[in-house]
């Protein structure tokens, strides 16, 4: 818990970073008042007479931690620390545009753990994964005190159930179906009874088959409590599992026991990750190129701080992009439907099957874990559908399209987020510029501020009050779209944590006695909440017509 006065940091230095840096965000300029404040902290070593206390002592690297366990055991190092160039993270956090895109919380230490929180249906508990000892949601074989409401993955369904048929498992116990997740499409039971000597684990473990007459669903992975903000179950306050929502009567009111919601903390462990550059110059290039007024030390860092900048930002946005395509896939999963406009052509083209830094849909990113599943195909809803065009269509109704797009999942960001609109969206110079062109088109006008005029492309204006950016790393023909929710820090979504913004380092080599300048940012890109990519939808445009500027 950071025990610090925000409004003492940001009067003292908000001030500052606005004269030097020309932002005027506020919640750009309250991060990076904390952020300063840390690193105040981290500088302000008081000086000491000789002989006055201890010191610092010999430089000596620390021992080799190990495991976690072992982390107090090992040997000591000195307390030594690189300093950190404050002026120089400065410039990074302005420059680099992503950062508009996801709320920014500095952390105060390379590792820690992210806090969050929901409402769940309660009346009882589930394991936690792996857990394998007994608990009680009621006594194992009797009908629970309390309506326990359980989300499972379902495979191998078939026919379907609505609201309140009653289920028998293949190992005993009775359940009752009270709908399907909004969000993911996981069935949600309601355990009547459980088998003897069974708890929910057990009753419902992966291979389990749940049928109601010639209606059948294989459950599979460990069963979860479900979250009242994203889940809602209809009958769950009125006492009636059948897809009603009239409440009760008195009678039934007074005579009915109330059902319980809790409220449950989860802990997230985060780490700081690092990209690092290095650059040197030679000492005659320092010398001669004085006479044409070029610093060139001041060169270099400007072209490390380009490299940070540009690094961070693909990052924010390829991982903006994949949850996107997984929320868009969720839709389609449970809805149906899908946001992708193909004019006049059935087939999606192979730039929308890829992401950047990713060689198709059905791959593991970075870090391992898998983007889409085992389901490539239906996490990539660019399937054949399109739009004929017919004798009155031109470019520019074509060009409105675009909008009407972007405005429809800006919309859906809000109805399945339940957090409010979309607030930005990224696409590439092609369909950046089709945006402009059509800005001012007459017979269907939509409120916008996009700048018609060269020079100003990233980024570019409004949009029904959504911030446009072109992303120039997309090529021409890579038509996709993605519109996002930018979060306050404490809603699910895509979450930046610096713990360093830029550190850098200056030496002189031993060998040439030539100046030599290595830069390191250390940040966490945390993916908070329950169903951070709700705040996101990915979609292609497609023109058979030719391009769409």
């Amino acid at each position: 818990m950071n025990l610090i006065n925000e409004s003492e940091i940001f009067g003292k230095w908000a001030p500052i970073i606005e004269s030097t840096t020309g932002i005027e965000d506020k919640g750009k300029l309250g991060w990076m008042s904390k952020y300063c404040h840390n690193h105040e902290l981290y500088e302000n070593n008081s000086y000491a007479q000789v002989g006055s206390v201890n010191g610092m002592g010999a430089t000596r690297f620390p021992g080799q931690p190990g495991t976690q366990a072992a982390f107090g055991a090992q040997t000591t190092g000195s307390g030594d620390k690189p300093y950190t160039l404050l002026p120089l993270a400065m410039q990074v956090a302005a420059q680099t545009v992503g950062l508009d895109l996801v709320p920014v919380v500095p952390m105060n230490g390379p590792m820690g753990v992210l806090t969050y929180l929901d409402f769940v249906y309660g009346g009882g508990k589930v394991p936690s994964v792996g857990q394998t000892g007994a608990f009680n949601a009621s006594t194992a074989g009797t009908t629970p005190d309390m309506p326990l409401l359980i989300k499972v993955d379902g495979t191998g369904q078939t026919g379907s159930f609505a609201a309140g048929d009653i289920l028998t498992g293949s190992t005993g116990g009775t359940f009752t179906f009270v709908g399907e997740s909004r969000i993911d499409g996981f069935n949600i039971f309601k355990i009547d009874a459980l088998p003897a000597g069974m708890n929910v684990a057990t009753a419902l473990e992966s291979g389990v088959i749940l049928t109601s007459g010639a209606n059948a669903v294989t459950t599979a992975g460990v069963p979860a409590l479900v979250k009242a903000l994203e889940d809602h179950v209809i009958g769950f306050s009125s006492n009636t599992w059948d897809g009603s929502s009239e409440p009760m009567s008195r009678l039934q009111g007074e005579s009915t026991q109330d059902n319980v919601m809790n409220l449950s903390l989860f802990n997230k462990s985060i780490e700081a990750k690092t990209y690092q550059v290095a650059a040197a110059v030679t000492r005659e290039q320092v010398q001669d190129l004085k006479q044409f007024g070029i610093d060139a030390v001041a060169q270099v860092e400007s072209v490390l701080i380009n490299e940070l900048t540009q690094d961070i930002n693909r990052n924010i946005l390829e991982r903006l992009r994949r949850l996107g395509y997984t929320n868009h896939g969720n839709v389609y999963k449970t809805q149906g439907v899908q946001f992708n406009l193909l004019v006049g052509t059935t087939a999606a083209p192979a730039a929308y099957n890829t992401i950047t830094g990713l060689s198709g849909l059905n791959t593991a990113g970075s870090d391992g874990v898998a983007v889409f599943g085992s389901s490539p195909a239906l996490y990539n809803p660019l399937i054949a559908s399109s739009e004929t065009n017919s004798a009155a269509e031109n470019l520019h109704t074509r060009q409105r399209k675009v909008m009407s797009k972007i405005l429809a999942t800006a919309n859906l960001i809000a109805i399945r987020g339940r957090r409010g609109p979309a607030t930005f969206a990224v696409t590439n110079g092609q369909v950046g510029s089709a945006l402009q062109d059509v800005a001012g088109f007459v017979p269907a006008p939509m409120a916008n501020t996009l700048n018609q005029q060269t020079g100003s492309l990233y980024p570019i204006g409004t949009l029904a009050g959504l911030a446009v950016y072109v992303d120039p790393y997309m090529s021409w023909s890579d038509t996709r779209v993605t519109v996002g929710r930018k979060g306050d820090g404490n809603s699910p979504g895509l979450v930046f944590m610096p713990y360093l913004m830029a550190e850098s380092v200056q030496t002189i080599a031993e060998g040439t006695m030539a100046p030599k300048i290595a830069v390191k940012s250390r940040y966490a890109l945390v993916e908070a909440g329950f169903h951070p990519e709700s705040m996101y939808i990915t979609f292609g445009v497609a023109n058979s017509a030719g391009e769409w500027a």
